[in-house]
């Protein structure tokens, strides 16, 4: 069974950057999650627009950039530019007073366009941008901060989102606390990529290229 795994860039050693990024590449690792905070739309900060920049310089494999800022539109351009074009940028519907115009830009510059659905939005919010999409970034816990708790009712948007994916040519990918049988549970029914944070990739015993061999050999 295929299934892409992210690794979620805010748990990393920032004190030994470009090891942990050549670790994770060798390691299998299919692309590498960039929270990027304001302090504003999520009270806390997180990954600056130079740690995208470094990473971007230390990896030729795709970045999944998460904006979790208010009015990305007016910022949008300084991480286009410093992206690559195939990579995918995630803004929050809540966060924009226009997000199909955000979305749009992101489209015309080259880049995979993605929304985040917080624990507490409803897919029916979002329905209309579902086709305009083509990544759709399940938060399994409310975002701002590592070491969560997954909350169970979001199961329910899984389900309700796995309906709408074929007839609205979107993928589905999971956020947060993210542990091995979430991936057994969910891959099968049709998540296609899984963002690894301290549940099971960081802070482990094991080294980054072991864990992600044992995830993808886990039996289904």
């Amino acid at each position: 069974m295929e299934f892409e795994l992210m690794a979620s860039m805010m748990c990393a050693d920032f004190s030994n950057l470009g090891e942990e990024v050549r670790m994770l590449d060798e390691g299998g690792i299919d692309s590498f999650h960039i929270d990027i905070m304001d302090g504003r739309y999520v009270p806390n900060f997180a990954m600056s627009l130079n740690d995208l920049r470094v990473i971007r310089n230390l990896t030729k494999k795709p970045l999944d950039v998460h904006l979790m800022v208010e009015h990305p539109i007016n910022t949008i351009e300084l991480f286009m530019e410093s992206l690559h074009k195939g990579d995918t940028i995630y803004i929050h519907p809540e966060a924009e007073y226009h997000p199909s115009t955000t979305l749009q830009k992101i489209i015309n510059g080259g880049f995979i366009p993605g929304i985040a659905i917080n624990p507490g939005t409803s897919v029916e919010t979002v329905q209309m941008m579902l086709r305009i999409v083509k990544k759709v970034l399940v938060m399994s816990v409310n975002p701002g901060n590592a070491g969560q708790m997954f909350l169970p009712y979001v199961r329910e948007k899984y389900d309700q989102l796995l309906k709408y994916k074929d007839s609205m040519d979107f993928d589905i990918y999971w956020d947060g606390a993210c542990s091995a049988d979430k991936i057994r549970e969910y891959a099968p029914l049709g998540v296609k990529g899984f963002v690894l944070g301290t549940s099971l990739l960081f802070g482990k015993s094991r080294s980054y290229g072991d864990t992600i061999k044992r995830i993808r050999e886990m039996k289904f």
